[in-house]
């Protein structure tokens, strides 16, 4: 292929491609630059396996440490399982993508993104979308693209395009927007609160600019010589839809149209329409070509039987504008919220119930040393404080499976719980736990992951974090049929399955806080997106009013097994005193006290206990040996041990000093231990501070006032 370069600018900031200068193999390949950030994306098909009646897409995000001219740490040395971020990206990739491809495509696809260079002021994740597009159109894979994708930032009142880290780490805006020539086709937001309208433009600000770039996509395959790839559909046999549909609609708009079922109760009416189908079959003649169809391909009937109940509902919901459940389209379902249900061992805890999806989410307050550290990826964080995990066990969706480690759709939801609950978090100076929510899906009916949000709020109010506003969220459906669009508020598990949108939406009752919308068609107009945004706020608000009534505000005491926080700082230059060769100061304060103890690059030294005692004494001990002592200070100290020429003297906490022998009396004294033992509580006076930092005491020349001040200083 002929090396080929193209450049494309918008607000002042360029995206390079580069076409045909690596990875010849495979099927397309671009490396796209911005700045000094480079991603190389690949896109290969293979020929596709027997029985497979799904689309085998694979997306793949590497990260590799060089790029930011890292060693990775460990054993090996090298890059072992993949962050957090990591897989987020790949989900990031995956979800413009997939429903670009045709619906009857069924070979393998792989497409791999990765990171050969980082700046650290340019994030890699939105390149690596636009660059698996253009791949695809390469690869002369069938495609309903091209598709691109720009972050969207905001600063001060100005939107920003591709925002650096800093510029987004400085504005009140984080928004991923992703597209087709159709329209927009995903959304990923955190934001501070924003209003509605504000993300609204943000979103048509954010399409502008994708437009631009799959604009420049299409001059690029242009310059190719390039078109986008047309193969013809296989060929279906409609003897055996025909059949089902002619035998099973009128039972399945009968069951669809119970709005009293609940889901089991609909599942099992389906069920029994499905295998009366089946039963069917069976007594038909072997040669009988229905029969035949069914048994080449085992599982064309359960698709089949699928197709016709999402048409029949879709048009029921088009026609009648009633769900399955009998709601109304902005209707939500019946929403119960509890909290402290676990015992105080647990700091916290919350219960979300809407409709048949529960979500049960519990809050631990940890000690900075608790924090997660970022350090072996290219994120240019160290450290998180806020954790949020979601796990979604089979059980909640009354199935049977092996429990494995979690997988990407878990970690994705976690992940958006979290962008939604970051906003209204009390600042680290005021509030300095790190905090982990763990939000278990106990039944699920769709829009678990705003369950989660909701849930993880009442859990963080049950512990006593004092966050800023509670956070509720909702999601939102769509059903489009030709001209004809219908927006659904609070989706369940069949809409989801069996609708074109899922559209999340998160916030306070100021504005929102997280946005996620993925398609499984090929792009929406920004009035259906605005719609959507603005029928989700009195979704979001009648669910927060039920929480409230719930818990109104964060609870005032932490629980008894909560840690106990101290927060000092000292000066950087005593960082290496109190921790004491080999760490063996830091190691003794924590035996005789119990607390646990963190100090930071910039001298702040939290201490924690359960016990809040254990954690005063530690303070004190630490302020102690960081008091500057100056000559002429008046100390009552204790007698810690005893030597030939002199006593050694605690005056505070971890810091000692020695009354030489001639300086213990104003009288000659024979042995030190005629004047004093081990234990006794003297009044001394600093007499002088030496070179070495070495304090040598005295009892000679205090003044009964000191003496007295020192006695009251002790007492307190």
């Amino acid at each position: 292929m002929v090396e080929l370069d193209k450049s494309i600018s918008f607000d002042g900031r360029d995206i390079r491609l580069k076409v045909g200068l690596l990875a010849p193999q495979a099927g397309g390949s671009v490396l796209i630059e911005s700045g000094d950030t480079a991603v190389l994306v690949t896109a290969t098909r293979s020929q596709g396996r027997e029985g497979i009646d799904f689309l085998p897409l694979l997306v793949d995000y590497e990260e590799r440490l060089y790029a930011a001219g890292r060693i990775p740490g460990g054993f090996l040395r090298r890059e072992g399982r993949p962050p957090e971020k990591v897989t987020l990206t790949s989900r990031l990739i995956d979800r413009p993508l997939r429903p670009l491809f045709p619906q009857w495509l069924r070979d393998d696809i792989q497409i791999v993104a990765t990171t050969l260079s980082l700046d650290e002021q340019v994030p890699p994740d939105v390149l690596a979308v636009t660059g698996a597009s253009i791949a695809v159109c390469i690869a002369g894979i069938p495609f309903n693209g091209p598709m691109a994708a720009v972050r969207v930032g905001l600063v001060g009142d100005d939107f920003i395009i591709n925002p650096t880290y800093k510029e987004i780490e400085m504005g009140d805006l984080d928004l991923i927007v992703a597209g087709s020539p159709e329209g927009v086709i995903m959304v990923e937001a955190g934001a501070n609160q924003l209003p509605e309208q504000d993300i609204i433009e943000a979103i048509d600000f954010g399409y502008e600019a994708v437009r631009d770039l799959i604009a420049a996509q299409q001059e690029l395959m242009a310059e190719m010589g390039i078109q986008l790839v047309e193969e013809t559909p296989p060929e279906v046999d409609p003897t055996l839809e025909n059949f089902i549909r002619d035998r099973a609609t009128e039972s399945i708009k009968g069951v669809l149209s119970k709005y009293e079922q609940d889901k089991s109760a609909r599942d099992a009416s389906l069920d029994e329409i499905k295998a009366s189908l089946t039963e069917a079959i069976a007594q038909l003649p072997e040669e009988d070509a229905i029969r035949v169809a069914a048994a080449e391909n085992s599982k064309a009937l359960g698709n089949t039987f699928k197709a016709l109940t999402k048409q029949l509902m879709r048009r029921q919901i088009i026609e009648e504008g009633i769900r399955v459940d009998g709601r109304k389209l902005d209707e939500v379902r019946p929403v119960s919220c509890r909290v402290g249900i676990l015992p105080s061992r647990v700091h916290g805890t919350g219960l979300f119930n809407r409709g048949l999806t529960q979500v049960l989410s519990a809050c631990t307050l940890g000690t900075p040393g608790d924090a997660q550290d970022l350090g072996d990826d290219l994120n240019p964080e160290d450290t998180k404080r806020y954790l949020h995990h979601y796990n979604f066990p089979p059980f909640s969706v009354g199935e049977t499976k092996p429990m494995r480690a979690p997988g990407r759709r878990e970690i994705g939801h976690g992940a958006l719980a979290e962008r939604a609950i970051v906003p209204v978090l009390p600042p680290k100076e005021t509030f300095p736990y790190v905090l982990r929510v763990v939000s278990e899906v106990l039944s699920s009916n769709g829009s678990t992951s705003m369950g989660s949000v909701c849930g993880s709020t009442l859990a963080l109010m049950d512990a006593g974090v004092p966050i800023s506003k509670p956070v509720s969220g909702a999601a939102m459906g769509l059903i489009k049929e030709g001209s004809e669009v219908r927006i659904l508020t609070d989706i369940q598990g069949i809409e989801d399955f069996l609708g074109d949108m899922d559209f999340k939406v998160a916030g306070t009752d100021t504005g929102i806080t997280a946005l996620q919308m993925d398609m499984k068609i090929n792009g929406l107009s920004m009035d259906v997106i605005a719609q959507a945004i603005e029928q989700a706020r009195p979704a979001r608000l009648h669910i927060l009013e039920k929480m409230l009534a719930a818990i109104d505000k964060p609870r005032t005491e932490l629980s008894p097994f909560a840690p106990r926080l101290l927060t000092i700082k000292i000066d950087q230059e005593l960082i290496g005193l109190v921790i004491g060769p080999g760490g063996k100061t830091i190691k003794s304060i924590t035996e005789e006290t119990g607390a646990k103890i963190d100090i930071e690059d910039d001298g702040t030294i939290t201490v924690s206990a359960i016990d809040g005692e254990k954690a005063k004494r530690a303070i004190s001990i630490i302020q102690g040996m960081t008091r500057k002592l100056n000559e002429g200070d008046v100390y009552v100290g204790r007698v810690t041990r005893l030597i030939p020429i002199g006593a050694f003297v605690e005056v505070l906490p971890g810091k000692e000093g020695m009354i030489h022998i001639s300086q213990l009396a104003d009288y000659r004294v024979g042995k030190v231990e005629d004047e004093v033992a081990v234990g006794d509580e003297v009044i001394v006076k600093v007499r002088e501070i030496d070179g070495k930092g070495r304090i040598n005491l005295t009892r000679l020349g205090i003044h009964p006032d000191q003496a007295a001040a020192a006695r009251s200083a002790a007492a307190t």
